[in-house]
């Protein structure tokens, strides 16, 4: 395993990560309470130290999953939470989205329940959990610098959509000097995550970047194939056919990057984002121990080579020589599509 700093904030993270959502909720498959906090340990056994969960998931059993795995090794890892969804006073209806709530009062109550649940006294990065860009004002981020004057926070994050809104929020994050920005990036989806690591590049920023949905929801690590059937609870289902159709195609044409068995699909995926330094941690969704053996083990295989990151690209760029619709040309921001406008900017799903 590799480590990265996010930003200039010091904290530390595994170039792998721990996306705990998968423990908080039934939509990556069923498990028991004591295996998902064995396999929170499995992972940190694995030298996994980046543990991400959100108070949403599960309506706040991800982070006490993640407390109860944790509280004997709090000095070995970095721990990131999200606020930004009031489900206290709403019901989940099924995948549906809950009513946000960002006020400086609210970051401060959302915080110290987080804390709480985690039963911890302070967190490494706190993230605003898909926050529009006008809900994000002067006075939330004072509210932010509070919580790191007060030792409850060390850095600071926007976890985006992105078919909540990525655009105009993304480029307010690395604006406002925040130390991380997590997005749907992928070698197949590779906006909104360019794009950003564009943006850093341009304004010599000191933002990281976390790639989520690494694998392309079940394509790249060849977990989803034309044999597979996504049940009703199965959070990857809402993806249309088309695109499960024309990515095992795509996958056909990267096979040079498993390098004749030098790596897995799935951690050759890992290794094309590991690429940019601009990406600190990588956080795929782990269903089962072998998931987290073989794509922790990811940094130890070899990393991409110029020819091959290259090749990627211009695959990339010629849609895999793929002449048809996959279904997901629709994708919307927070602010109704007007930051998208002229962009020539192609989708990307969560």
């Amino acid at each position: 395993m590799e480590y990265a700093t996010l930003g200039n904030s010091g904290v530390e993270v595994s170039e792998v990560g721990f996306g705990a959502w998968v423990v908080g909720t039934d939509w990556w498959g069923d498990r028991t309470r004591e295996d998902a906090v064995e396999m929170v340990q499995h992972a940190l056994e694995e030298d996994v130290t980046f543990f991400d969960t959100g108070d949403v998931y599960g309506h706040g059993d991800s982070e006490e999953i993640i407390g109860e795995a944790l509280a004997e090794h709090r000095d070995e890892v970095t721990v990131s939470t999200k606020i930004g969804y009031d489900f206290y006073n709403n019901p989940q209806a099924g995948h549906g989205e809950l009513p946000k709530k960002i006020t400086p009062e609210w970051v401060h109550t959302a915080v110290d329940r987080s804390l709480d649940r985690l039963g911890m006294d302070h967190v490494e990065l706190l993230m605003l959990h898909n926050a529009n860009v006008d809900e994000v004002d002067e006075d939330v981020l004072e509210a932010l610098d509070e919580l790191r004057e007060e030792g409850k926070v060390e850095a600071i994050g926007w976890a985006l959509g992105p078919s909540i809104g990525w655009l105009a929020e993304g480029d307010a994050a690395v604006a406002n000097e925040f130390d991380a920005l997590q997005t749907v990036f992928n070698l197949f989806e590779q906006t909104p995550g360019q794009h950003f690591i564009d943006t850093i590049r341009e304004q010599n920023a000191d933002t990281s970047v976390l790639a989520r949905v690494p694998h392309s929801s079940g394509l790249l690590n060849e977990q989803v194939t034309p044999e597979t059937e996504l049940g009703k609870g199965d959070h990857r289902s809402h993806r249309p056919s088309e695109w499960y159709e024309t990515g095992w195609e795509k996958v056909e044409e990267i096979r040079f990057l498993e390098r004749d068995g030098e790596r897995t699909m799935g951690q050759a995926a890992i290794q094309w984002l590991l690429y940019n330094d601009e990406v600190a941690s990588v956080t795929p969704t782990f269903r089962t121990n072998a998931d987290i053996d073989e794509w922790a083990g990811a940094p130890d295989t070899p990393p991409l080579s110029d020819e091959e990151y290259d090749r990627v690209q211009d695959l990339y760029r010629d849609n895999f020589g793929i002449d048809r619709d996959d279904g997901m040309d629709a994708l919307r921001s927070s602010v109704g599509g007007a930051d998208l406008e002229d962009t020539g900017m192609k989708s990307a799903g969560d």
